[in-house]
């Protein structure tokens, strides 16, 4: 109960500075009930008179609520479907700079994390480059094993801020809880499950080693593509509280200017922002979630380099699906199959009809084609699907609106280097190449043959299943808990039901081999 009480009393001073910085205004009062609606309307009598002009009104609120704020704010800005496109833009110009913390403790950290003096560990260590809520980056000189000097960027946890978040974490909680309670139609946008996603990303977030691993498998992925590059993380100065990468050297991609000056090709970037962002999310399913132009770089060679993986997104094999059929089915002006593959997937209930859905996609597809390729936002269709799939019952899929909001960062991305960048054209090879290869026949044989090991795994398991089953009999029939005869007829079912299984599930593995060759 006075947990409670705190909370209520922190979540109403959280409210106040909402209501004071205006970000209140955000809130549409139709939508919700008379109760609310009033009490809306109290709070919005608490703006503070010519806040017109300069930052937005929720960075305004968010940056003064403190650093846990300033993350929720930027978590909400990948989810326009909670809080709005007009909110979700005023979020992604949150800034997260803070002042930095003392060298001395940046130190103590890293002393701490690998017990030894910092001089054993690096040949030099600079003071803060760059600061944020969470963490700081320092420019660091190593000898590696071969004796050559490498250059690192070691980023640092900044000390107290696992405790901060997890003190205003409890209180969003409780707002999340009060809002549901007050307003049960809420419980579409999952206000509840939206704090628990923010509070894994970001405990993620505070352990760099998930991050080093991110960076890793994202360096793997993307070995083979000659346009873009992962920074390789230094596992041996990488700890909890420290993350030890590669020095990048580049030009950000928001200096157009120094871009042209250096000799590369901004039009040639573009392309590479969007088709490698697309290969990321519909070839690998494992994609940079916060591309925005402060986290990418070109190197004197004129690659792309990715940098802070703290926010990442996965896709699993029908989404990877679904979006590529969707961009392609957009493309070839095919309504019917984009509306299928929302049915197939599970996305749109069952009892509304596909040639319905078909022709609410057609409101949004038709539409872009009586325009050059170069006006059309791909971001945008996706938005207006989302908001039309609203209408058919389609919930929220969380990875689908994270990937729906990096695509509209990296658009802009792409087409500040290039703003005649046909982003159509740019994506269909990847499309077209996923779609080929997992969709075609090698795609299918290759179906079959996971599908054969899955049921091998069955199959191989059903003996020692039988043997449990046979030794908690025979514990029974000791314990003198059941008839011995019954026991028996019992264990002889099961053994011949094990067998007709595994003689079935061979069965099917064969026919699934012979379908995938015809």
């Amino acid at each position: 109960m006075l947990g409670a009480i705190v909370y209520l009393i922190r979540g109403a001073g959280v409210g106040f500075v909402l209501a004071r910085e205006g970000g209140l205004s955000f809130i549409d009062p139709t939508e919700l009930p008379p109760h609310l609606r009033f009490a809306l309307k109290l709070g919005r009598m608490l703006e503070r008179p010519g806040l017109g002009a300069g930052a937005g009104p929720l960075q305004r609120a968010l940056t003064r609520l403190g650093p846990s704020y300033v993350k929720f704010g930027q978590f909400l800005a990948t989810r326009p479907d909670i809080v709005g496109m007009n909110a979700a833009l005023d979020l992604e110009k949150l800034q997260d700079r803070v002042p930095p913390f003392p060298q001395e403790q940046a130190i103590r950290v890293v002393e701490a994390a690998f017990g030894k003096p910092i001089r054993e560990l690096f040949l030099s260590f600079s003071e803060p480059v760059a600061a944020a809520s969470i963490a700081q980056v320092h420019k660091a000189h190593i000898l590696d094993a071969n004796g050559v000097e490498r250059v690192l960027a070691v980023k640092i946890m900044r000390p107290g801020v696992r405790e901060r978040f997890q003190r205003d974490l409890q209180v969003m909680r409780f707002m999340a809880r009060v809002v549901h309670a007050l307003s049960p139609k809420a419980e579409r946008l999952r206000p509840r499950d939206v704090v628990e996603i923010l509070a894994r990303s970001v405990m993620m977030e505070m352990d760099f080693r998930l991050e080093a691993a991110a960076m890793s498998e994202l360096a793997q992925n993307t070995k083979d593509d000659a346009d873009f590059r992962v920074p390789k993380p230094e596992w041996e100065l990488t700890a909890r509280d420290v993350l030890s990468s590669e020095w990048i050297e580049g030009i950000r991609l928001n200096d157009r200017a120094a871009i042209v000056a250096a000799g590369h090709d901004p039009k040639a970037l573009g392309l590479a922002v969007i088709q490698s962002f697309l290969r990321q999310a519909i070839r690998d399913g494992f994609f940079h979630a916060d591309m925005h132009p402060g986290n990418l770089f070109v190197d004197a060679s004129g690659t792309l380099v990715a940098v802070d993986f703290g926010i990442m997104g996965r896709l699993g094999m029908m989404e990877r699906r679904f979006l590529a059929e969707i961009l392609l089915g957009f493309i070839l002006r095919d309504y019917k199959r984009v509306a299928q593959v929302h049915f197939e997937a599970g996305y749109v209930p069952a009892h509304h009809s596909v040639e319905d859905f078909a022709q609410a996609i057609r409101a949004i597809g038709e539409p872009i084609h009586q325009r050059r390729a170069d006006e059309i936002s791909m971001a945008k269709v996706l938005t207006l699907l989302f908001d039309i799939t609203a209408l058919f019952d389609m919930s929220t899929r969380t990875e689908l609106v994270m990937l729906q909001k990096t695509m509209v960062v990296v658009e802009g991305v792409a087409r500040s280097l290039d703003p005649q960048l046909d982003m159509w054209t740019g994506a269909e090879p990847v499309v077209r190449s996923w779609i080929a290869r997992n969709l075609g026949p090698l795609g299918r044989i290759e179906g079959a043959g996971r599908a054969v090991l899955t049921l091998s795994d069955v199959v191989t398991d059903l003996p020692d299943l039988a043997q449990r089953l046979r030794r908690i009999l025979v514990r029974l029939d000791e314990s003198g808990t059941g008839d011995r005869k019954a026991l028996e007829s019992i264990a002889r079912k099961e053994r011949r039901r094990a067998l007709w299984s595994t003689a079935a599930l061979w069965a099917i593995a064969v026919g699934a081999l012979v379908m995938a060759f015809r």
